[in-house]
């Protein structure tokens, strides 16, 4: 029997899709350091752990559609931390950001119609694309500028009559590019010029460096018809199995349709938003120290990219991603050879092949990213065994 188109056409993850060599070199006895995947170290708070603990109902009941009353109200506060004023009613949580991102595609778009994205881009976009019948249209930005966007014509050349959407990821996944206030407000007004919708990924708000802003696409004056944004707790509180996250529209005839999608799966899981909502009254120093963890992270990957020869690479202003262009033709079979032929001290590296998060056939093949997700010394070994392997590759292929 068949299987269905998309079933046939989703891309595998190429985060997860090496797996097996890395599991297979496990097995062998060899250490892998996982900078593939942004699963961070940090621990999750204890307050969102106490919750899981403390739960006490005798009946773990269905909750509304729209996720807890107590949670929403929690997160209009969270919001208004960062200049961002919305009420209960422009918030519908998620099961994760995931849901949040496939509800505003499948709310927005009908099947064949169109999503421009800047690529290198978060690479379940593509998959969220398939399962809702959409195109992602891929709108290229480089490495040696440090993937910033273009200019305004070379985003208004990708409209045409399919498109409904650009979609932002800001700060980056991959890239940890941030964007300025200028570039968010333009993507706006060419959002608007055109009557299409601006989605915007806020996940990694919090994960900002070197004294940069973050800007929101709610941040835009007279933009409220147009602006969907989605977020997550996973990365903010390091709480990836938590599952939780939200979209939100100030557009009540798109927030109307998206609850009826939300009423079709029933509930956000109820414990997790418990968990995630003790987190909202955290104090500011919880994120502070993050934020200083991560980028002490990032400045060593960086230095330690800086040593390799012909390497191209700017330093991200945000999240905890870096991409790097390597003077090797393929850096999955780089990736692959590290997990298979190569180590020190019986420890070696797994990184994300960059060619994944591209949609354009052809480009990232010679990149990866690195999630700098790992303790500082761990991530010193890491990255000592990544350029002393990628000198040794180069000098035998």
């Amino acid at each position: 029997m068949d299987l269905s188109k998309r079933a046939l056409e989703i891309q595998a993850s190429p985060i997860r899709k090496l797996m097996p060599y890395a599991g297979t070199a496990k097995r062998k006895g060899v250490s892998v350091y996982h900078l593939n995947i942004g699963q961070p170290d940090i621990d999750t708070p204890e307050e969102m752990i106490r919750v899981y603990h403390e739960f006490s109902e005798k009946v773990l009941a269905y909750g509304p559609s729209q996720g807890l009353d107590v949670y929403r109200h929690s997160l209009v506060s969270y919001y208004a931390k960062h200049n961002i004023n919305i009420d209960e009613s422009d918030i519908i949580v998620t099961t994760a950001g995931s849901e949040a991102i496939i509800f505003a595609m499948l709310v927005i778009c009908n099947e064949g119609e169109e999503v421009i994205v800047p690529e290198p881009f978060y690479t379940n976009y593509n998959g969220f694309a398939t399962m809702t019948s959409i195109n992602i249209k891929p709108l290229t930005t480089y490495a040696e500028n440090g993937f910033q966007l273009p200019n305004d014509a070379t985003i208004e050349a990708l409209i045409g009559p399919k498109t409904k959407a650009i979609m932002l990821c800001n700060p980056g996944n991959p890239t940890g590019t941030v964007y300025s206030q200028e570039d968010i407000f333009r993507v706006a007004a060419i959002a608007k010029k055109h009557d299409i919708f601006v989605i915007s990924d806020e996940v990694y708000r919090e994960f900002i460096y070197d004294g940069a802003v973050h800007t929101s696409i709610m941040h835009v004056p007279d933009f409220e018809d147009n602006a969907v944004l989605v977020d997550s707790v996973s990365k903010r509180y390091s709480a990836c199995g938590a599952r939780i996250g939200c979209i939100i529209s100030k557009n009540k005839t798109l927030m109307e349709a998206t609850l009826k999608f939300a009423q079709a799966r029933l509930c956000p899981p109820t414990i997790d938003q418990l968990a995630a909502n003790a987190c909202v009254y955290l104090d500011d120093s919880y994120i502070e120290a993050i934020q200083q963890e991560y980028q002490k992270r990032r400045d060593l990957v960086f230095d330690q990219l800086m040593q390799i020869p012909d390497v191209v690479c700017r330093k991200p202003e945000g999240a905890f991603y870096i991409v790097v262009k390597l003077p090797i033709a393929n850096a999955e079979d780089f990736v692959i050879w590290l997990l298979t032929e190569f180590s020190i001290d019986n420890e070696t590296v797994m990184a994300a092949p960059a060619e994944g998060f591209y949609a354009t056939p052809g480009l990232g093949r010679d990149e990866l990213r690195l999630a700098y997700i790992l303790n500082e010394q761990d991530l010193t070994k890491a990255m000592t065994i990544f350029r002393k392997g990628l000198a040794e590759y180069i000098r035998t292929h």
